[in-house]
């Protein structure tokens, strides 16, 4: 390598003409090189440009209710593009709240369908929204219908609640296990719970029946009753 160095020092304009006189020819580099090749710089290729996806924009139709402000209730239509947020119902909610309208109140807790919190009426339908996808054009969403509301998508569910703890929903003994000991459960036991204890009391079901929107005082709905019957069965 220090043999090419010299070459090219060689070939510099204050020395080549020196060389010249004294018939003295300089060597290419490449050709004194012998067996070692020199190799150019390459320049780094480039990123490839990022190709924009064209937007794909949702209407949300959200019904909209203060009790400190004088104004009836309302539903307020906001434009979100689905190429910005998640897929589901709950991330566009989120990003109403947190980019465009902070005043939009929602209950939500898990964004996993287990805490039932973010039941609403949606597209016609009672849905979780965190399980519920964006699927049309225009999506309708509104608090469970026939319950009264606290504010914009929060219902009232305290009587729902009441309901739920009249029946008493916890195991109750008529003898109790020796001190010390736990309550064990055989695997057909565990079996009877099956369909039964999956109910997260999301309040779906109940706000679906019409038998609960006439007697909802009275009737405790179909939520209550299958809790009930798993206590009981």
């Amino acid at each position: 390598f220090a043999h090419i160095r010299m070459i090219r020092i060689w070939r510099s304009s204050a020395v080549a003409p020196l060389l010249r006189q004294v018939g003295i020819r300089p060597a290419s580099a490449a050709a004194a090189a012998g067996p070692f090749k020199t190799t150019e710089a390459k320049e780094a290729p480039q990123p490839a440009t990022a190709v924009k996806k064209p937007k794909d924009v949702r209407k949300f139709q959200i019904y909209r209710w203060d009790p400190e402000r004088t104004e009836k209730p309302r539903v307020a239509t906001y434009e979100i593009d689905m190429n910005e947020c998640g897929p589901m119902v709950l991330d566009a909610l989120l990003k109403i709240k947190n980019e465009v309208d902070p005043t939009l109140t929602f209950r939500r807790s898990c964004r996993e369908g287990i805490c039932g919190s973010c039941a609403m009426y949606i597209n016609g339908a009672n849905a979780l929204a965190c399980l519920r996808k964006v699927d049309a054009s225009v999506m309708k969403i509104y608090p469970l219908p026939h319950m009264n509301v606290i504010k914009d998508l929060v219902p009232d569910l305290t009587t729902f609640y009441k309901q739920h703890a009249s029946i008493k929903p916890y195991l109750m003994q008529k003898q109790q296990p020796e001190q010390g000991k736990s309550n064990l459960q055989s695997p057909a036991d565990r079996e009877k719970l099956d369909g039964l204890y999956e109910c997260i009391l999301c309040a779906c079901c109940s706000t679906s029946c019409p038998s609960y929107w006439w007697n909802g005082e009275m009737y405790l709905g179909p939520a209550i009753l299958l809790h009930a019957f798993r206590w009981i069965s």
